[in-house]
Order: C-alpha cells, then structure tokens, then sequence
C-alpha cells in the first residue's frame, strides 16, 4: 500500500468521524446510539471510498442511518476533501462493519460456553492475551515449569534427568 494511500485512508476517517458526529443533521443518523467510522478503503486511483460504520442499535435504525449517510455523502465530500487539501475528493459509499457484530457474537459464544463448563464442574482456562514469550532467566532452564496440562504428573519423559546424568559413572 502506498504511503499516500494509507494517509489519506485515515485522514479521512478522522474527517468523516467529524462531520457525521457534528454537521450531518437528517434524523436517521442521529437516531443511533453510537456511530463510528471503523475503516476507510481507497481505490487504487483514490476516487472512491468504501467507508466502513459500526452502529449501535437495531437493524432498522441501522438501515436507517446507511440511507441517511448515503443521501449525505455528497454534502460530506467536498468539505472532507478540501480538509484533506485533496484536488479530488473521492466518492463515499457506506458500509456496515460486520467485524464488530461478529466480535460481540463470539464473545457472547465464549461466555456461555465458560458458564456450562462451570455449572458441569469443570475448570475454566484463565484467558491471557497473546503475547511474546518471556525469556528464560539466566541460570534456568527453558522451558514449562509445570506439567503439561492434560497429562498425567508422573510421566517419565517430564521428570527425567537429562541424558549426560544417567551415563556418567562415579570414579571407583
């Protein structure tokens, strides 16, 4: 992706979060709770825009807000275009974001299947967020600390001395 592409990408993002929350007055937009402008898509040669909006609300206020945004993109392009100093605005056409929806919905998933596994008396893994593996200490060893889980505690190939420990022979 170009430098210039990506810049303008999120200028107007920043532009269009604006105006939508501040200038754009038609009913349908402002009846949802929550607007946001999640991602914006240039084409290649920057004249259209696929922009992106999560809503907040139901699926007729949400249609609602589209039609109201689509019969604005016009009213909204010059003015984001000229705050950009871009010599052509792009055209704008709106989007639903499905992401933030689908996110909500997997969530909700994990969070009933967490409360099953509870009620039926199981453990719950606690959640940690992905991340880089601390580095080992110096004077430790790499490695799991603990058993593996899901395996017996006394299996011979987690408690095993290193092979160079068994096959040295004491000095006679």
């Amino acid at each position: 992706m170009s430098q210039r592409k990506h810049r303008v990408e999120h200028g107007l993002r920043d532009v269009l979060t604006e105006m939508i929350a501040r200038e754009v007055k038609d009913p349908r937009v402002r009846a949802a709770t929550l607007i946001t402008v999640t991602k914006v898509e240039l084409n290649v040669d920057l004249s259209v825009a696929n922009v992106y909006i999560s809503i907040i609300g139901d699926d007729a206020t949400a249609d609602g807000v589209l039609a109201g945004l689509a019969k604005a993109a016009g009213f909204l392009r010059g003015p984001a275009g000229r705050r950009l100093s871009l010599q052509h605005a792009p055209e704008l056409r709106f989007f639903q974001d499905a992401s933030v929806d689908m996110t909500e919905k997997l969530a909700a998933i994990i969070r009933d299947d967490e409360e099953r596994a509870r009620a039926a008396g199981r453990e719950v893994a606690s959640r940690q967020p992905p991340g880089p593996a601390t580095p080992p200490e110096h004077g430790r060893a790499a490695g799991p600390a603990e058993p593996v889980r899901g395996t017996p505690a006394g299996r011979a190939d987690q408690e095993a001395l290193p092979a160079a420990a068994h096959d040295k022979k004491e000095p006679a």
